[in-house]
């Protein structure tokens, strides 16, 4: 890269990073799914204080709220890329920034920069809840599976985060994305494990789930947490890639 073009990227990744971080709406959903992730643990932590829970206990229950945590994200990813929609800002932006590819692109970057740490902070916070509160009954105390756990999540987080801002990329409009995708994660995708076992392995979710869960001998969990990892990569690197397309080729 030239140095024009490396000055060029910079700024149009800090001209994102900006725009990110001064979004108030994506401020207002994180504070509110961290304070649900704390309740939700501390929910499944009283129960969990009322027998023996072990480091493997510890861990289901620091995981518990994965489910609404992902709910949280995914509404980031969709207001980062559909907000400027509203009001006709994508004007400004494209009169500012021309380079749609690297405007995209380096929006996904600032995306997944906020996110990385947003998302280990709540996860971190979760799992350390009911280690303090259990940690005395607990049997065992290898933190091993407590920190490979930590690492896929937030990588299950980022990396769903980032599918669903290339989505909201593709659709351009919040309510209907919201729908789609919250649709598919909470009703579609629990409706076909019981009909699609072998196909819906390769699916974002599900091959994300299997990031951070215990290992299971239950099929869907049959996937490696790196062969998650990669799959999930894969969607989300396919969907972004097909929004820089849609992006380039349609009018503001």
């Amino acid at each position: 890269m030239s140095v024009s073009s490396i000055k060029r990227f910079t700024r149009t990744l800090r001209a994102e990073m900006d725009k990110l971080i001064t979004l108030p709406s994506v401020w207002i959903t994180l504070i509110c799914t961290f304070i649900l992730n704390l309740g939700v643990v501390a929910a499944f932590t009283s129960v969990g204080l009322k027998g023996e829970a072990g480091t493997q206990g510890i861990l289901i229950i620091g995981l518990s709220s994965m489910g609404y945590l992902q709910a949280g994200f995914i509404i980031i990813g969709i207001l980062t890329t559909c907000s400027e929609y509203t009001g006709g800002q994508i004007r400004t932006t494209l009169t500012a920034i021309p380079w749609r590819s690297l405007q995209l692109t380096t929006k996904h970057l600032a995306l997944a920069m906020v996110t990385i740490p947003a998302a280990f902070i709540i996860v971190v916070l979760g799992m350390l809840y009911p280690w303090i509160r259990i940690r005395d009954t607990a049997v065992g105390g290898d933190i091993t599976p407590l920190t490979k756990a930590l690492i896929g999540a937030t990588g299950y987080l980022t990396l769903t985060t980032l599918l669903s801002a290339a989505i909201g990329a593709i659709i351009r409009r919040t309510t209907p994305t919201l729908v789609i995708l919250l649709g598919y994660y909470f009703i579609v995708s629990p409706l076909m494990k019981g009909l699609l076992r072998s196909f819906i392995t390769y699916l974002p979710d599900a091959a994300g789930q299997s990031m951070y869960r215990p290992s299971s001998t239950d099929e869907l969990n049959a996937l490696t947490p790196v062969q998650g990892t990669g799959i999930l990569m894969l969607w989300a690197l396919i969907l972004i890639a097909v929004a820089v397309v849609f992006y380039r080729k349609r009018d503001a």
